[in-house]
Order: structure tokens, then C-alpha cells, then sequence
């Protein structure tokens, strides 16, 4: 028995008998079949070019930025009466795998809906939340500093002013009063 599997083997080019079902290594991964070498000490490998076109090949990059995905107020609207319409258990998660969506995510549109409408489902702005307090804050800050920007310019124009006052007065010969003196007049 077992020479006649040998002899069986020889005859097929050193490939082993097989049944009707079984498929070759090259019919399951779609290579093509190996076969025995033509020449001692020659080994037949894959194909030097791929048979398959560049456009069947997923590309393995990973995008650089993963894009969050929004949807449409008509569409949660949608998914939320599809399934407020369920009666039967399972329903609703094949609803959810249809539409490739999470579980949290229709519960979190339902307690959006129940809020307001239109003003719950529909997109948020991310990141942080600006309070109208603290943006009636920051005008009153910035007219502030607008109004010291211009009390600074205003007190140097003055101090110039003085300053030239006194060298007239200092060429002239006419004597000013000081501060000092002023106060204690009275």
C-alpha cells in the first residue's frame, strides 16, 4: 500500500493524491500551484509580479487625524421613531448594527430629544464652553486697557508739557510755585 502511494506520488510530480473536496494550498490562498523543479537545485517561488491589481490592496496607513462622526438631525430623528416603533426584543440592536452605530448613541439622543428638539440633537461645538458672564469680563477688560492706553499717552504729553514750562521758566527768570508750597498756603 504504501509503494503504491509513492509510485502514485512520483507519477504526479511529488505532489500527494487528494480527494474531490480538497483544495490545493494555491486554490485557498489564490497563488498559483507550486510545481516540481525543472532543473535539480531550482526552486519554483511565487510570481516576481503580483496578479492582483494596485487598487484591491487596502491601503495599511493609518489616517493622521480620525475624523469624529456627526449626523444629521433628520437622521437621529429617524433612527429615534424606528426605534420608539420596536416591539420585539432584538430589534432594536439589529437597528443599531445596521446603521453601525453604538448603543450609547441613540440613548444619548433620546435624553437630547426629551431636553429640546432641535436645540439637544443638534452638533455641538467642542472644547471649552464660554460663559456669558465671562465674556461680558473680557469686553469690560479690554475697554479698560483701552482707556488706560490712552490715559498713559495723555499723562506723557503732559509731563513733556511741563517739562518744557520749566526750562522757559528756568531761562526767563521767573519762579515757579511748588507743590509743596501750594498746599500749605492755606
Amino acid at each position: 500500500m504504501l509503494t503504491k502511494e509513492v509510485n502514485a506520488q512520483a507519477r504526479d510530480g511529488g505532489r500527494p493524491e487528494r480527494s474531490g473536496a480538497e483544495r490545493s494550498e494555491a486554490s485557498r490562498s489564490g497563488g498559483l500551484a507550486p510545481s516540481a523543479p525543472s532543473a535539480p537545485g531550482l526552486e519554483v517561488g511565487p510570481p516576481a509580479t503580483s496578479t492582483r491589481p494596485a487598487a484591491a490592496q487596502p491601503d495599511p496607513e493609518v489616517s493622521p487625524k480620525p475624523r469624529r462622526r456627526t449626523y444629521r438631525v433628520a437622521y437621529k430623528l429617524r433612527i429615534l421613531k424606528e426605534i420608539d416603533a420596536c416591539t420585539q426584543s432584538g430589534q432594536i440592536g439589529a437597528i443599531v448594527r445596521r446603521e453601525g452605530l453604538y448603543s450609547s448613541a441613540p440613548t444619548r439622543w433620546r435624553r437630547e430629544r426629551q431636553k429640546g428638539i432641535l436645540a439637544g440633537l443638534s452638533p455641538r461645538k467642542r472644547g471649552p464652553k464660554v460663559n456669558p458672564a465671562d465674556a461680558q469680563l473680557t469686553q469690560e477688560n479690554q475697554q479698560l486697557r483701552r482707556d488706560n492706553q490712552r490715559l498713559q499717552r495723555r499723562l506723557q504729553q503732559a509731563e513733556v508739557i511741563i517739562d518744557v514750562q520749566k526750562k522757559i521758566s528756568e531761562i526767563l527768570g521767573i519762579p515757579l510755585k511748588s507743590p509743596e508750597s501750594e498746599g500749605s498756603d492755606s
